[in-house]
């Protein structure tokens, strides 16, 4: 039997999942999404709202799997001046 997991290299979020209030170079924020996912960990990832613009990039610092949930803690590394469309 294996494992269902996904494999992301952006982190998605809409305000029900952790997305910051405020994009604050340097803050730190929690954040939980359903199901398992691996993603990188001290590496610079974009940070993508529910209309998939980027905003910011973020490093995740902790990520937990549990109960059928992946919980991360992520620090912002970089504000964009603009937003960035990563899917049309």
């Amino acid at each position: 039997m294996g494992m269902p997991c996904q494999v992301n290299s952006i982190l998605k979020l809409d305000s029900s999942q952790g997305y910051p209030e405020e994009l604050v170079q340097g803050s730190r924020h929690h954040a939980q999404k359903q199901g398992y996912r691996i993603m990188p960990i001290d590496v610079p990832i974009s940070l993508v709202d529910e209309n998939w613009l980027a905003w910011a990039d973020i490093k995740i610092f902790r990520l937990v799997w549990e109960n059928g949930k992946t919980s991360l803690d992520f620090e912002i590394e970089r504000v964009y001046p603009t937003p960035i469309l990563t899917k049309t």
